[in-house]
């Protein structure tokens, strides 16, 4: 059993840039998405939405649309609801002290955004569901309607909910220290404010479902373009007035996400009771105008800081409200929650007073997008930050200096009851200089001013929470995975953590190929599918190898056991004298014994009695991953910490603007970032990449808006929803700097909402940095070419003036 020849040793897979896992399927459009999937019988859904931001329903005529060709069933919100309850909110303000309301699949007595859906058909094909859609007759008595967040908290604004005193969701306070004190003392204050637009996500392929209802069981199959299939599992079982072993949610191969994809839609459950009571499977694919009206991160900051004139931020305030649209059933509200706990991000402030305020209007629900929230915190300080060094007439830099936690104060408590794990952001400071050369810029940029060139240089510090736990919800900080290993020596991986196409599960799979000792080739991986993977709350929060890598890390760790007890009986040496890899398992003093891994597997699965007894099989193991760090129980001033890592970056970005145009042109992005130890350099490289993009779109030309007459989104489509293209960004250039979470078993932070506020925030102060010679400020975002030159015209005409 022993061979003399041994083989050549293979290096370990974490820390290396593997290809990504069935990469080649995806290159050869060979992977299943949510469109490809087809059933024996399928039929086709088309929704019938609301023309009005406000209106009450006051009838539903299905009859012509019910007689037209290949239409098999139709249905009215009144008619769905003898069938189905209110969708469980994903994180209900309730629960947090605010208000709600139920949330149907269809409107029954009143729509409150233009789009809402109000009465669906299913049809023999697409083409059939959208005709008859248009045959739908809806009576409507329209009413007065409000879409700008201030104007709802005005007495006089038209209710959106009836049972609600005003349009105010919450209020939530994040008080440390006495600011008033410390601005009564203070040496320097400084007051602006900034608004942030509402802006989307957009993933190349939009939502989609597939619905079965099984009659004989009395269970649905639900196939879904979805990131989190357990919660969801719950939501639709609650939702369907059945038990949720009823119900199986797979999540095929998902093409992109970023937040959009979690659940809560009204279209989910829609399509499980379209498939019972029309008796046919239903398919329904959103077009990208129903994309599109799905938003977020609309907010009005009016801040306050105070400073000594070495540039010390002293006291923080910030009263900002939050526009969330109608309140619908995804989390997209809690952004706002997250906006307010994450400041001040990774500076030292004594005293702090953020009241975020969420209030509801006519525009079309949030949901989640990337970053939840913490990119608008970014935004939000490093404007501070560039604002207090122009006042001072001080370099940017410094004042971050000056405030920046040092890397021997870790971990460091916030204000907001956030203990941050890790980190040396000053050290991230200066790599940053040194990567953009940033003394040869400076010089350039006095050269091309006396040209009337402008030239921008701008950095921004970005601190990010991830992997979070709410308390109460199902959006949970441990994950689950099962590792298998068969008598031939082959493992499968399955595991409560979903990937939108970012590579966890080849990560995944480097792990515990390391930890086993096999070819990644010899590794596969089931995720997405209620019925076969472990319990686990899917794909958010930067969380998949925080839980689900560390879940997995733990289980092979099992499995590793085993096979070295029955190695080094084997191989008659001892454990410590063996090394698992590249399939064999060999002793390190003596290369000549070595033994292929299937072997032993075998030996496990067949020699129970005998060379394995004491041997616990089969080789198979399920655990679940718990990080550190997170605090469920209030400290002595109320506070709870709710995120285990925080994964750090500084972002630089070189502009240029046309003084004439308003264009800004992005030169130049670099970026240090910090996400601890990392598994594949090439995914965390491409999540920062991809953020970045979204970032600059973000800063630069990315903006929801809705017709003030009529409350109808303008931008619904691509041609008038800009998004950045390939021309648009540079070449990113980026360097790791690694500091492991001493709370997590890898070291591990996350990676996968960093970069939008960062991003965004570097383009910004570059923006403003090359019109620093015009003393211009500008406070609308985005940077698009109406708004910089409006802001150019305006400051020269009051010079003129």
């Amino acid at each position: 059993m022993t061979q003399t020849i041994a083989p050549t040793q293979s290096a370990n897979y974490v820390g290396t840039s593997q290809r990504k896992h069935n990469g080649d399927k995806f290159l050869r459009g060979e992977m299943i998405y949510i469109d490809d999937v087809r059933i024996p019988g399928m039929h086709f859904a088309g929704i019938v939405r609301s023309p009005h931001p406000h209106a009450r329903i006051k009838s539903v005529d299905l009859s012509k649309a019910s007689n037209a060709e290949g239409v098999v069933f139709v249905l009215s919100g009144e008619d769905a609801a003898k069938y189905t309850d209110p969708i469980p909110h994903f994180i209900s303000p309730e629960a947090f002290g605010g208000k709600t309301t139920d949330v149907r699949c269809l409107a029954v007595d009143k729509v409150v955004y233009v789009g809402e859906p109000v009465a669906a058909v299913v049809a023999q094909t697409r083409q059939d569901a959208e005709a008859a859609v248009e045959l739908v007759e809806v009576e409507y008595e329209v009413l007065p309607f409000v879409i700008d967040g201030e104007e709802s908290l005005k007495p006089e604004a038209p209710r959106i909910y009836e049972h609600w005193d005003d349009n105010k969701v919450i209020s939530i306070p994040f008080i440390s220290g006495d600011t008033e004190a410390v601005f009564a003392e203070a040496e320097h204050i400084l007051e602006d404010e900034l608004k942030i637009q509402r802006y989307s996500t957009q993933p190349i392929e939009p939502r989609g479902y597939v619905a079965v209802y099984d009659v004989r069981e009395g269970s649905y199959t639900f196939h879904g373009a979805c990131q989190n299939p357990h919660p969801l599992r719950w939501v639709l079982a609650h939702t369907l007035r059945v038990s949720e072993n009823d119900v199986r949610v797979i999540a095929p191969t998902v093409g992109g996400a970023f937040g959009l994809k979690m659940h809560g839609h009204p279209e989910e459950p829609l399509i499980c009771i379209l498939s019972k009571l029309s008796g046919k499977p239903v398919k329904w694919i959103e077009d990208r105008t129903e994309t599109m009206l799905v938003g977020a991160r609309e907010q009005m900051h009016r801040f306050k800081v105070s400073f000594t004139s070495a540039g010390k931020i002293t006291a923080l305030k910030d009263h900002f409200i939050a526009n969330v649209g109608a309140l619908g059933a995804p989390p997209g509200w809690g952004m706002v929650f997250l906006s307010g706990l994450a400041f001040p991000t990774g500076y030292k402030i004594g005293a702090t007073d953020v009241l975020a305020t969420v209030v509801a209007t006519n525009k079309s629900p949030w949901n989640a997008a990337r970053g939840y929230g913490k990119e608008a915190t970014a935004l939000v300080m490093e404007r501070i930050i560039d604002l207090v060094a122009r006042e001072l007439q001080m370099d940017p830099l410094e004042v971050r200096r000056v405030n920046l936690i040092e890397a021997h104060e870790f971990p460091y408590k916030t204000a907001g009851g956030l203990n941050i794990d890790s980190g040396d952001y000053h050290a991230a400071l200066d790599k940053a200089v040194t990567m953009i050369g940033l003394p040869a810029l400076r010089a350039e940029q006095e050269e091309l001013r006396k040209e009337n060139r402008y030239l921008g240089i701008g950095f921004a510090f970005e601190l990010t929470p991830e992997s979070g736990d709410i308390p109460g919800t199902l959006v949970g900080g441990f994950d689950t995975s099962t590792v298998k290993m068969d008598p031939s020596g082959k493992v499968t991986v399955l595991t409560g953590v979903t990937t939108p196409g970012g590579g966890n599960d080849t990560s995944i799979l480097q792990i515990v190929a390391d930890q086993v000792g096999i070819e990644m080739s010899d590794a596969r991986i089931i995720q997405g599918d209620t019925l076969l993977t472990p319990y686990g709350f899917g794909n958010y929060s930067g969380r998949s190898m925080v839980t689900g890598g560390n879940a997995a890390y733990l289980a092979a760790k099992d499995i590793r056991a085993k096979l070295l007890v029955i190695a080094s009986r084997l191989l008659e040496i001892d454990e410590s004298d063996i090394d698992l890899r590249g399939g064999w398992a060999r002793s390190l003093s003596d290369p000549s014994k070595a033994i292929k891994i299937s072997e032993i597997a075998y030996t496990v699965y067949t020699l129970a009695f005998a060379t394995a007894t004491g041997v616990e099989p089969p080789l198979e193991s399920t655990r679940v991953y718990q990080p550190d760090n997170i605090q469920h129980t209030p400290d002595a001033e109320g506070k709870i910490n709710i995120y285990p890592t925080y994964s750090n970056a500084v972002h630089v970005a070189v502009v240029e603007v046309d003084a004439e145009t308003g264009h800004v042109k992005v030169r130049r992005f670099g970026t240090v970032h910090d996400a601890g130890t990392i598994i594949n350099p090439r995914f965390v490289e491409g999540q920062m990449e991809g953020a970045t993009t979204m970032g600059i779109g973000a800063a630069l030309m990315e903006h929801s808006i809705h017709d003030p007459a009529t409350g109808h989104l303008s931008t619904n489509r691509f041609k008038t929803y800009l998004m950045p293209r390939a021309s648009d960004v540079p070449m990113f250039e980026s360097v790791h700097q690694i500091t492991p979470s001493p709370y997590t078993a890898l070291g591990t932070k996350g990676a996968g909402e960093a970069g939008v506020g960062g991003a965004q925030a570097a383009v910004s102060n570059a923006v403003h940095d090359a019109l620093a010679p015009l003393g211009i400020t500008i406070r609308q975002m985005p940077l698009n070419p109406q708004n910089v030159l409006h802001a150019i015209t305006t400051q020269r005409t009051g010079q003129q003036a």
